[in-house]
């Protein structure tokens, strides 16, 4: 593995790092890294343990806080008991992503770029057989970790905190000895002897997120690696429209449970279908298949709501086919069935009252149908939700769902109840 002195020589003729990094960024890493530094990210984590678990009967004491950064800074350097607390906060926030995120090093806008650890794991596999792979614009190393498992990977990036956190983190998943890293612009980077490219490019510039398909380096760029590597991966914010990509690669869109996160572009040496939709942690995909043309019908018992990976991958009508559904409108993408049914694709809800919409008596209704609390799910059809909600003042035993939407394009509320 190159060292860091040797990184730090690594810039060929680009801007190694963003402006806004300050000249002693990695150096107060270094600490952290230190055993003062890792003494004191252990005291917080001990702390916050015994704080979430206080004595049977006993709250969190007054002042505990306070009195612990009092504390703090009077056996560790001011600076850095600021860098650890700061770090701690963002390991507490990257439980969400991460399994060892206790263990694991992070910038905040590195952590809200970084791919989750079960969509890295996930997209991993897409690698089998790749020897070396390259992770470009690797950050904090978030996909770092999950490729790096029994397999040589490349890390480049110009953020030397990042591409540092990055070299930490894979330390911290046991895949360390297989990391070579590369402090450069991922453009002049070679990537001679590589049979694999995964590239992360930033799709925020100057703190703000760029629009969907922008990003840098841009799109045209990443697609042009499939000149020289073959198999190549384009990890790309899910609003990437579906024409984005030329022919014969795939997009897939990948949810975590109901949450759309992410888009990725697979050059054609990856490719196995024109686009799919994933679901995680299931890892359920679905593709596009054979079939007629899907009917357009009323409502009927129970209501399909795609997988919002599903409706960005255009694979409503698939889906239909596959549960035995039907359209409620042409546009939309709700459906429905005469029976429930259980699909990682699609949330089903049973429908008790189904009628042209009137908001004006949409009150008077969910309270004859004891509906005591709502959430609102308006597809097609214009309206203010929070307006809708303070004017219910519902007070009844059950909860539902109610549906704004449109049925052979009429405006249409549907009231649905989970299906147990």
């Amino acid at each position: 593995m190159a060292t860091w002195g040797m990184l730090e020589r690594m810039t060929g003729a680009s801007d190694p790092a963003p402006a806004a990094l300050p000249a002693d960024a990695v150096s107060r890493f270094e600490a952290l890294l230190a055993p003062d530094g890792q003494e004191l990210l252990a005291r917080l984590r001990r702390e916050d343990a015994r704080a979430a678990a206080p004595r049977p009967g006993t709250g969190p004491e007054p002042g505990t806080r306070l009195r612990l950064g009092t504390e703090l800074r009077a056996a560790y350097p001011v600076e850095l008991v600021v860098d650890a607390l700061a770090q701690h906060e963002l390991r507490l926030r990257a439980r969400a992503k991460f399994g060892r995120a206790l263990d694991m090093f992070f910038t905040r806008p590195g952590l809200e770029q970084a791919s989750a650890e079960v969509i890295a794991r996930h997209r991993n596999a897409r690698y089998a057989g790749a020897a070396l792979v390259a992770d470009l614009c690797c950050g904090i190393g978030g996909d770092l970790v999950a490729l790096a498992e029994g397999r040589a990977v490349l890390a480049v990036d110009r953020d030397p905190l990042h591409l540092r956190m990055a070299r930490a983190n894979a330390a911290v998943y046991e895949v360390a000895a297989g990391v070579t890293a590369a402090l450069a612009d991922v453009r002049e980077a070679a990537l001679r002897g590589v049979n694999g490219v995964f590239i992360d490019p930033s799709r925020r510039a100057g703190g703000r997120r760029l629009r969907a398909g922008d990003s840098e380096p841009p799109l045209e760029w990443c697609l042009g690696l499939a000149r020289s590597v073959a198999r190549v991966g384009i990890k790309a914010a899910p609003g990437l429209p579906r024409d984005a990509v030329p022919p014969g690669w795939e997009l897939e869109f990948i949810a975590v449970g109901r949450d759309l996160k992410e888009a990725v572009a697979w050059s054609p040496a990856l490719a196995t279908a024109a686009t799919r939709a994933t679901v995680l942690p299931g890892g359920h995909t679905l593709t596009p298949g054979a079939g007629g043309t899907v009917p357009v019908r009323p409502p009927g018992g129970f209501l399909l709501d795609p997988s919002p990976a599903v409706t960005r991958a255009g694979l409503v009508a698939d889906l239909a086919r596959l549960a035995g559904a039907w359209k409620i409108d042409e546009k939309i993408a709700f459906l429905s069935a005469d029976a429930p049914v259980r699909s990682p694709f699609a949330r089903t809800l049973r429908v008790i009252d189904s009628a042209p919409w009137d908001q004006r008596r949409l009150p008077a209704r969910l309270r004859a149908l004891d509906i005591g609390a709502a959430d609102i799910r308006r597809r097609g059809l214009a309206g203010d939700v929070a307006a809708l909600h303070r004017q219910l003042r519902l007070s009844g035993s059950r909860r539902a769902t109610v549906v704004m939407t449109r049925v052979a394009d009429r405006p249409w509320g549907l009231v649905c109840v989970d299906v147990s």
